[in-house]
C-alpha cells in the first residue's frame, strides 16, 4: 500500500527541490511576456521594458475614459485609480519582500508590476469599454 504524504509535506518539497524562484506567481504565470531561460538580467531587462508597454497602454486607455466621464463619475474614476496604484505598489513590494533581498526581487517587482498593471488596463476595458463604444470619443 503505498504511503500517503500530508499535503504540506508534498509543497515543502517542491520548494526544497525547485526552489523560491518557480513560486513567482507573477514571472512565471503563462500570460507573462518573459517567458523561457534567460539570465536574471535579462529577465529583469525584458520585464522592464514589458512594464513600460502595459503602463503606456493603461495611460491610454485611461485617458479615453477621464475624457469621457463627468461628475461622481469622474470623481469615482480617479478616486480608484489612486487607490488602486497604492494597491499595485503595496501588493509587489510585499511580492518583493518574499526574497529578502535576494537577486530574483527585482524582476519579481518588475514582472508584478508589469502583470497588475496589464490587468487593470483590462479591468477598465471591462468596466467602461461599453460606454466608450457607446459615447466614446
Amino acid at each position: 500500500m503505498p504511503m500517503k504524504l500530508p499535503a504540506a509535506s508534498l509543497v515543502f518539497g517542491i520548494w526544497v527541490v525547485a526552489g523560491p524562484v518557480c513560486l513567482a506567481q507573477h514571472m512565471n504565470a503563462k500570460e507573462a511576456p518573459c517567458q523561457g531561460p534567460s539570465t536574471t538580467a535579462d529577465e529583469a531587462s525584458c520585464f522592464s521594458v514589458a512594464l513600460e508597454k502595459a503602463d503606456a497602454e493603461l495611460n491610454k486607455y485611461y485617458r479615453r475614459v477621464e475624457t469621457l466621464e463627468t461628475g461622481d463619475d469622474l470623481t469615482n474614476l480617479k478616486n480608484a485609480q489612486r487607490l488602486w496604484i497604492q494597491f499595485r505598489d503595496a501588493n509587489c513590494k510585499a511580492e518583493y519582500d518574499l526574497y529578502e533581498g535576494g537577486s530574483a526581487g527585482p524582476t519579481v517587482k518588475l514582472a508584478c508590476l508589469e502583470a497588475t498593471t496589464r490587468h487593470r488596463t483590462e479591468e477598465l476595458e471591462t468596466m467602461y469599454g461599453w460606454r466608450l463604444e457607446k459615447f466614446g470619443k
